[in-house]
């Protein structure tokens, strides 16, 4: 078994976390108390770091066309499936099977991560990210975010980024 080094060890040593180590990228761990009764996974994440919620952006998996693509967007928002379709060249998308999206990526509702899934997946990072100096994703597990640079994720997951959040 390998070792994990200090960061992977306090941050719990996620698959998002060890990629995000793995390539030598900044970022920054917050952990907080899941409340399994809290009605948004990504509003109580929010709130739980005192973050903005335009800052905390939840990863959705969709199906364009046959193909699972995972679409990054604000917690504050929504995903407009009609633009995640058009910015990866499809012409129709709805929302993955949850059970396919765990399977699929390795982690679960409410923990996916955009980094180190399972499979990696076609990934679309909403625009609206890159007026950010720094941005929260799932760090694989609910009660587990990861903050880093936009350009970082975009780069890490070889995203496309496109207006594809509305409000």
């Amino acid at each position: 078994m390998a070792k994990k080094s200090k960061k992977q060890q306090q941050s719990g040593g996620t698959p998002a976390t060890v990629a995000l180590t793995a390539a030598g990228v900044e970022y920054t761990v917050h952990a907080y108390d899941h409340d399994p009764s809290h009605p948004s996974y990504g509003e109580e994440a929010a709130e739980a770091m005192g973050v903005s919620p335009e800052r905390v952006f939840k990863t959705l998996v969709a199906d364009v066309d046959g193909s699972l693509t995972v679409a990054v967007v604000p917690v504050a928002g929504q995903l407009d499936l009609k633009a995640l379709a058009a910015a990866v060249g499809g012409k129709r998308a709805a929302m993955a099977d949850p059970a396919l999206a765990e399977r699929t990526t390795g982690y679960v509702r409410g923990g996916i991560s955009p980094l180190g899934q399972r499979k990696k997946l076609p990934t679309v990072l909403d625009a609206s990210a890159s007026s950010h100096a720094t941005i929260c994703v799932s760090a694989g597990r609910r009660g587990l975010e990861v903050e880093l640079s936009p350009t970082a994720l975009t780069k890490l997951t070889d995203a496309v980024v496109a207006p594809i959040g509305r409000t």
